[in-house]
C-alpha cells in the first residue's frame, strides 16, 4: 500500500487532535508516515504509533524555531523526496496551509484547502470541501502531481489503530531561503484554560445580542459547563466586547465542531461562512426571524439571559 505522508502539529511533543484525525483520515488511502519536526519531535512517537503511523520521520534544528516557515518546507520536501507518498496531508491552520502551499509549489503539484472529509479514488484521493459559505458541497481531486490537502479540524473522529512507529531521523538541508525571515521575540499567549477555538468539540459564541463585554461573563459560563471554547461574532468583536483571535467567520476563524452554539447571533453570511459546517448548531435570539434559524438543528426564540443562564444550570446540575 502506497504510504501518505502526514504533518505533525505539536507542542513540545504533546501532539495536537488534528494530526491525530489526520492519521485517521490518511488510513483511508494508504499508511500514514508522520513528519515531526522541532523540539521533541522524537518524543511523539507513541502518540502517533497508537493512531497509525507505521514511521516517524524526526528532525530538530535550530532553524525550526529561529525562522518562520520555510525550514519546515524543506523538512517537508526531505520527506517527499525520500518516501516519494501518495498524498500529503497537513492540518488546516494558517502555518500549515503556508507550508502545504510552498511545498505544492517545490513538487508542482495541486493542493487542496480546507477539506472536510477524504476517500480513496480510482484516480487518486477524493477531498469534500465546503464552497461558498457551505452554500455547496464540493468532491475534488488533484489532476497534477502529489495531491497537498490540508483538512479542518474536527473533520474525522479520532481512531486508534496501533502500528509500529518506527522512528527514523530525517536528514533536511536547509535552502538559502530557509533563514530569510528570523523570529525576534515571543510572547507566550495567556491561556484561558479553555480549548482552542478552531479544535473545540463544543463553541459557545456571543454576539450583538449579548449587548456589552460585561455580559460575556454568561456565554463563558455556559462554555465552561460544556468544556467548550468561548467564540464571537464579527459585530461583537468590532464593538471592542471579546478578542479578535476568538472573532468566528469570512473573517475570523472557521470552526466545525460537534456542536455550535450561538447566542445573540442573527446569522450574517459573513459569520454563517465560519461555522455552517458544525454537525450540530443551536441558535438562541428573541428574533424568530433572524436569519440564523435557517440553518440551525435546533432554535430558541427566547431572551438569550434567560434561555442561556438556565442552559448553564442544567448542564451542571446533569453533571453534578
Amino acid at each position: 500500500m502506497a504510504e501518505v505522508l502526514v504533518y505533525v502539529d505539536h507542542v513540545d511533543g504533546a501532539v495536537r487532535k488534528p494530526t491525530l484525525e489526520l492519521l485517521t483520515l490518511a488510513r483511508r488511502i494508504g499508511e500514514p508516515v508522520a513528519v515531526a519536526l522541532g523540539n521533541g519531535a522524537a518524543d511523539t512517537a507513541a502518540a502517533l504509533a497508537e493512531h497509525g503511523a507505521v514511521k516517524v520521520l524526526t528532525a530538530d534544528a535550530p532553524e525550526f524555531t529561529d525562522y518562520l516557515v520555510v525550514p519546515k518546507v524543506d523538512a517537508l520536501q526531505a520527506a517527499y523526496d525520500a518516501v516519494s507518498p501518495a498524498a500529503v496531508l497537513l492540518p488546516s491552520s494558517a502555518e500549515a496551509k503556508e507550508i502545504a502551499a510552498r511545498l505544492a509549489l517545490r513538487i508542482g503539484s495541486g493542493i487542496i484547502t480546507d477539506a472536510v472529509d477524504l476517500e480513496a479514488g480510482d484516480e487518486g484521493p477524493v477531498a469534500t470541501q465546503s464552497a461558498f459559505a457551505a452554500s455547496y458541497t464540493t468532491k475534488s481531486r488533484v489532476s497534477k502531481g502529489t495531491p497537498v490537502i490540508t483538512v479542518k479540524p474536527n473533520s474525522a473522529a479520532v481512531e486508534a489503530a496501533p502500528a509500529a512507529g518506527a522512528v527514523e531521523a530525517l536528514t533536511v538541508s536547509f535552502s538559502d531561503k530557509a533563514t530569510g525571515t528570523k523570529v525576534l521575540s515571543r510572547t507566550p499567549r495567556e491561556s484561558t484554560g479553555r480549548p482552542e477555538l478552531t479544535e473545540a468539540a463544543i463553541v459557545v459564541s456571543g454576539g450583538r445580542g449579548v449587548n456589552g463585554a460585561e455580559n460575556f461573563a454568561v456565554i463563558e459560563a455556559l462554555a465552561d459547563s460544556l468544556g467548550a471554547a468561548v467564540g464571537a461574532s464579527r459585530a461583537a468583536v468590532d464593538a471592542g466586547w471579546y478578542p479578535h483571535s476568538s472573532q468566528v467567520g469570512q473573517t475570523g476563524k472557521s470552526v466545525s465542531p460537534q456542536l455550535y452554539i450561538a447566542s445573540g447571533i442573527s446569522g450574517a453570511i459573513q459569520h454563517r461562512a465560519g461555522m455552517q459546517t458544525s454537525k450540530t448548531i443551536v441558535a438562541i435570539n428573541k428574533d424568530a426571524e433572524a436569519p440564523i434559524f435557517e440553518l440551525v438543528d435546533y432554535g430558541v426564540v427566547g431572551d438569550l439571559f434567560a434561555v442561556v443562564p438556565q442552559l448553564t444550570d442544567e448542564v451542571t446540575s446533569r453533571k453534578g
